[in-house]
């Protein structure tokens, strides 16, 4: 047992879940691309000066160069672009459900596609991941949500897990505070562009607006970025997205608490299946003990 790394992942979990009530805060107020633009060009500039002070290099390896892209247009243009544009009608507590899907796409993909075994115990995980998710679905459907939004947060999930498979190569090489600024910096220049096509850019300054940017600049944006790539190059990508079983917890109690959405049993049944699922996938990919 690794306490350092158990910290580090509650932490993170904790962090990560906490980002869609904040972003719902903002786009109330701020459109949605573009706000989310100058959020990642802040704090782009705020990790390479960082990792500057630390005296870590602007030369990164070749697979830590195509990973930093990767991960910049795919989790913060594409991941994190859809959900905040989605969250203009989709509920933080729905986009938190969706986005904690990714480990069980993770292991679907890898299952099908790249020839990973899946135990027992991680197919009746995925079934019950996937089940918890429809129970959830449901009830807010025939609640009349935007199914434009959620599909947005689908696609969403499906570029974060394209980013999560592909993150391997920015793990080995040091550097990881230079890493973390540099495909911020990716992902604002992705969205900059984005903005004036897709929307109308507006922002009303107010109060919330204000406290919900700084906090999403600096802890989601910034600092839970950073324990995530450290906790992979710690622990490996398999037993890291362990963690992400506590998202749909955190996500729907966060909001629930800060933005006061509606929590129903359904909702409460979904998401503890949910949970279930996720735990039960990440579980069984973890490495076997080997016999003495």
């Amino acid at each position: 047992m690794d306490p350092r790394a158990i910290a580090m992942g509650l932490t993170f979990a904790f962090i990560w879940s906490s980002a869609f009530s904040s972003a719902r805060i903002i786009v109330a107020d701020a459109s949605p691309l573009f706000s989310l633009a100058v959020r990642f060009l802040v704090s782009g500039l705020l990790g390479v000066m960082i990792a500057r002070a630390m005296g870590q290099s602007w030369r990164l390896t070749r697979g830590q160069w195509r990973a930093t892209i990767l991960f910049g247009i795919c989790q913060n243009a594409l991941y994190l672009g859809l959900n905040f544009y989605a969250m203009q009608t989709v509920e933080a507590s729905v986009a938190a459900i969706i986005a904690s899907t990714m480990p069980l796409l993770v292991a679907l993909a890898s299952w099908l596609f790249l020839g990973e075994r899946l135990r027992p115990i991680g197919v009746v995980g995925l079934l019950a991941g996937f089940t918890g998710v429809a129970l959830i679905m449901s009830s807010r459907i025939s609640a009349g949500i935007d199914l434009f939004g959620v599909a947005l947060c689908g696609i969403g999930a499906l570029a974060l897990t394209f980013a999560t498979l592909a993150v391997r190569g920015a793990t080995s090489g040091g550097n990881f505070m230079m890493v973390v600024g540099l495909q911020m910096l990716i992902g604002s220049a992705a969205l900059f562009v984005a903005a004036p096509l897709f929307e109308t850019i507006y922002v009303y300054p107010t109060v919330p607006l204000a406290l919900a940017f700084t906090y999403t600049t600096l802890f989601p944006g910034l600092l839970a970025t950073l324990i995530w790539v450290t906790l992979l190059n710690r622990i490996g990508p398999i037993r890291a997205a362990t963690y992400h079983f506590l998202n749909p917890v955190f996500g729907v109690s966060i909001a629930a608490i800060l933005l006061g959405e509606r929590l129903g049993p359904l909702d409460g049944l979904g998401v503890a299946i949910t949970t279930l699922g996720i735990l039960a996938v990440q579980l069984s990919r973890q490495p076997m003990a080997k016999p003495a």
